[in-house]
Order: structure tokens, then sequence, then C-alpha cells
């Protein structure tokens, strides 16, 4: 059975309401059971709260391992806001910037395509990218 659900964000500590990303997962039907008698007896508020309680606490419990392997990949951890501004400056000084985030990576809906392609030469997200529909086709074959 498929299940959607909304997994917020977290920007350095403290979260954030509409920071989050839709996800589909597939459930057998007795673990669906089991979430559903949870709920039903109140110790949690729905679906939802029940999964993202269960990832979190399985993301706490392997929390020195992500934060050794986001250091030595040397991703920023949370949200990274890209804006137009940025873009110009980096292209401004000659620099090329490189894009490595652990979390969501956004962009400014008021940066052109072609300012984007001059001024970032790759984009790793592990989480997710929001940026308008012309910047991502822009950065297509940039984005890993």
């Amino acid at each position: 059975m498929d299940v959607g659900l909304e997994m917020p964000k977290k920007a350095g500590v403290q979260e954030r309401l509409g920071d989050s990303e839709k996800l589909t997962l597939n459930l057998g039907y007795v673990d669906l059971g089991r979430i559903d008698l949870l709920v039903r007896e109140g110790f949690y508020a729905n679906r939802s709260d029940v999964i993202r309680t269960a990832i979190r606490k399985h993301l706490d419990a392997h929390d020195a391992e992500l934060r050794r392997s986001s250091e030595r990949l040397t991703l920023d951890l949370g949200m990274r806001r890209f804006t137009r501004a940025d873009l110009e400056a980096a292209k401004a000084a000659g620099q090329v910037l490189h894009v490595r985030v652990l979390g969501l990576a956004s962009f400014d809906h008021d940066i052109p395509p072609d300012l984007a392609r001059d001024a970032i030469g790759s984009v790793t997200v592990l989480g997710a990218l929001q940026a308008s529909a012309a910047v991502k086709a822009a950065l297509a074959d940039r984005i890993h």
C-alpha cells in the first residue's frame, strides 16, 4: 500500500513549517495496520507522525556517522539559499560555485538561467533542490 507523507527539513536545529518534501513509500498491510493501531490508541496523531518519528529516531541513532560523512564530503548541512546577488558576486569575482548541500538547496526565482550557468560549476544535493524550471534546465548537465 502506498502511503504519502511530508518530511520536514531541518535548518540548523529548528524546524520550519513549510520546509518539506513529499515522499511516497510502500508498506505491507500488517505494518500499516500496526501504525493505524498506534494512531487509534492515541500514541500518535496520524500515520505521518508515526513514520516521521521512526525516521528521526533512526537518523538520530546514526548521527555521528552522518556528521562524519557530511564533513568528509564537505557538504553544507541544512538549508542553503542562493540569491541573484550571490551568483552575480561570484561571477564578478571570476569564481565558479560548486554547490554541495545535505538538506535543501534553494535558488531564488529571479535568477536568470544564463547567470546560473555562468556562476555554477556543479550541483550536488542530498535532499531537495528548489529552483525555477529554467534554472534547473540550464544546470541539468551539472546536477549530480
